[in-house]
């Protein structure tokens, strides 16, 4: 039975990008040596590092004045390495879930920290809008796609001071105008890679400025100024990182993950708009197109296990919903097909015949 991944993440990735990867663990390219074991300050290596940094620039059409880096620690860790490298005295966040609270708990750490808005009250169903941006803020922090609710921004906004990104799981899935950002961020383990790097995207002008020292492993200009290599990086992971954005390019790049982004999230929510079983959590307008988020119908709701098993049993794997939204969550990230959604929505539609037979 052929088995469909619409985990959260870590998640799918392209069955060539895994091959090559696991290939490369063997034996990398002719240096009889396997990826795991060899040093990284190998001219091998620096040359995956290179083409890593130079496909991202190239696929995003990232703009001349940014550097592209590659660190540990996840999202998680730059929650904090954000505001120690760029708030000196207020940030400004947009409160769209868990993450983005996450991100604020470590800012006020620094400095003070203002909530320009929040859906919060709402169990975060929709995209916050007609806030205002405190003009004397050092930066504005956004988190563009909320993987437990299933919202997303899909716009560049237009922000009066530095405009900061948390893109971890939805980042090559649209084209992104860089220029408007000062710095963006994500862990790798959705879109990008498998989990252990983290890429960051940022304006180097925007480097040093604050009073505090910062030591030396979170200070971005140190990674800047090694291009990624001040210490051993996560050698595996950009090597995976390097196999995906290869595939990207040749697959038609960005505007191609686009389309199919689109194809795949309007076939999902039209099944489940139509059928009687299932409703969507988030607001139409603010449905992401990564993370597709549904429960159950009050008059149905007992038959979630069942629909969960009756989906599990059928290949559907990781479609289990968050628990603070419960019910189930379809995660389709570049890597999954047309043909994937097809499967999971012939599985909503079966069970609704024996439901309603």
């Amino acid at each position: 039975m052929k088995k469909y991944n619409f985990g959260a993440g870590p998640s799918i990735l392209p069955q060539e990008v895994m091959k090559a990867t696991a290939d490369a663990c063997v034996e990398f390219g002719d240096t009889g040596l396997s990826l795991m074991e060899i040093s990284h300050r190998t001219k091998d290596f620096q040359a995956v590092m290179d083409e890593a940094q130079a496909l991202f620039k190239e696929l995003l059409d990232i703009p001349e004045g940014y550097s592209v880096l590659f660190v540990g620690g996840g999202a998680s860790l730059e929650f904090c390495m954000v505001p120690f490298n760029l708030l000196e005295k207020k940030a400004a966040y947009l409160n769209t879930g868990v993450w983005a609270k996450k991100a604020m708990k470590e800012a006020k750490l620094f400095g003070e920290v203002v909530e320009v808005a929040s859906s919060a009250d709402a169990n975060y169903t929709f995209i916050p809008k007609d806030y205002e941006i405190p003009a004397d803020a050092d930066y504005f922090h956004i988190t563009t796609n909320n993987t437990i609710y299933g919202t997303e921004i899909r716009e560049d906004l237009d922000s009066p001071v530095t405009l900061v990104a948390d893109m971890s799981s939805d980042i090559f899935s649209r084209k992104v105008d860089v220029s408007k950002y000062g710095l963006i961020y994500g862990g790798a383990q959705k879109n990008l890679s498998m989990a252990g790097v983290t890429f960051v995207i940022v304006k180097d002008e925007i480097l040093g400025h604050v009073s505090r020292a910062i030591p030396t492993m979170l200070d971005y200009r140190t990674h800047v100024d090694k291009g990624s290599m001040f210490n051993t990086p996560p050698v595996v992971p950009i090597y995976c990182a390097l196999q995906n954005l290869r595939w990207i390019k040749a697959q038609g790049g960005v505007e191609e993950m686009e389309r199919r982004a689109k194809e795949r999230a309007a076939l999902l929510y039209a099944e489940i708009d139509r059928n009687p079983l299932f409703r969507g959590t988030a607001k139409a307008e603010d449905r992401s197109l990564m993370n597709i988020c549904f429960v159950m119908n009050d008059e149905y709701k007992e038959h979630e296990a069942a629909f969960l098993a009756f989906a599990q049993g059928r290949g559907m794997q990781g479609i289990k919903g968050h628990r603070s939204v419960g019910g189930f969550r379809a995660s389709c990230y570049n890597a999954m097909s047309v043909e994937g959604v097809k499967a999971l929505i012939a599985c909503m539609q079966d069970f609704e015949k024996e439901i309603l037979k």
